[in-house]
């Protein structure tokens, strides 16, 4: 059977077109997590670079966190949020692949991030005395580079297994953003191998740093037991909490859809709602809520701010 072969210039994103009437109430609640999703990274950015007290490691990591975690909503969720407004949901080819090549390299850059903030409290645990020299803020910085670095090649790997080929009408991709696996199904020819192949790099690269972290858990909790004092074990947990639970459901949502069968079927769309939008939104929440240092310094800049405004209405006034 003759297949088409055109030279596609542009896909169309099918996004949440199978939900016509409910296109303006999905707008509202994505634009509203995502407005909180940005001022919860920016308002941790902010305080970290501002607050001296939270010029550590952890709080380095947590920063660098954010700014990839706003990156990564960045890449993808203004177009969608665009797509719901208007019918034309068109984007070039050279888009697709930018968008993915961002998508792919900070989604990598999160988990290695989040692996190296388990390792840095592993290191804070059961290395304490020697935790100042290993994790200096250049080693941070290092670490956190590297990160980026890691999640970057892999992306780049990933693209270009997924654009060797030529794509064929239709060009429909049945999502709200260029997934991979999604674009790889246009392929003008057989496209399996390929699907594999970038599905298990993103497999590996999830399960792998998930096992890291696993691991770094089991010798932070076999070291926390050996601690005498209930009131020890307790602050050693707690400044493990907050980073635990994002793991879990960051890791949590992404299994749901990279390890999901094919034959499971079910709309990709509203299954990667939760890894693309809710994730984002509830890792600030987590970090900041259960984090009484973060509060603190929140309140130290709020008062700050009160008081500037104060002595300058007062000098208007003047």
């Amino acid at each position: 059977m003759a297949i088409n072969q055109t030279i596609l210039k542009e896909f169309i994103l099918v996004g949440f077109s199978a939900y016509p009437h409910a296109q303006t109430f999905l707008f509202v609640v994505f634009f509203c997590l995502y407005i909180l999703t940005l001022a919860g990274n920016l308002t941790i950015m902010g305080l970290t670079w501002v607050d001296r007290s939270l010029h550590t490691p952890m709080y380095l990591f947590l920063s660098a966190l954010s700014f990839s975690e706003t990156c990564y909503t960045l890449t993808i969720i203004p177009k969608m949020l665009a797509d719901l407004l208007d019918r034309d949901r068109r984007i070039s080819v050279t888009g697709c692949g930018l968008q993915m090549c961002f998508f792919l390299g900070l989604g990598g850059t999160n988990c290695v991030i989040l692996t190296l903030m388990g390792y840095d409290r592993f290191l804070a645990i059961c290395n304490p005395l020697r935790y100042p020299l290993l994790m200096t803020n250049v080693a941070c910085g290092q670490l956190v580079a590297s990160a980026w670095a890691g999640g970057f090649l892999v992306s780049f790997i990933q693209i270009a297994l997924t654009f060797r080929v030529s794509f064929c009408i239709p060009n429909l991709i049945r999502h709200f953003f260029c997934n991979m696996r999604a674009v790889v199904r246009l392929s003008c020819t057989d496209s399996d191998l390929t699907e594999f192949i970038v599905t298990l790099m993103s497999m590996l690269g999830l399960v792998g740093t998930f096992l890291l972290i696993f691991l770094t858990y089991v010798f932070i909790l076999s070291s926390v037991l050996k601690i005498p004092s209930a009131e020890g074990k307790q602050k050693a947990f707690s400044t493990c909490a907050s980073h635990l639970t994002v793991v879990i459901v960051h890791f949590g949502f992404a299994s749901i859809a990279y390890l999901k069968p094919e034959a499971s079927g079910g709309d990709d769309s509203l299954i990667a709602v939760p890894y693309t939008i809710i994730t984002p939104f509830l890792s600030p929440i987590i970090f900041s809520l259960r984090n009484k240092d973060m509060k603190n310094a929140f309140r130290k800049i709020t008062r700050k701010t009160v008081f500037l405004k104060n002595n300058l209405g007062q000098l208007f006034l003047v």
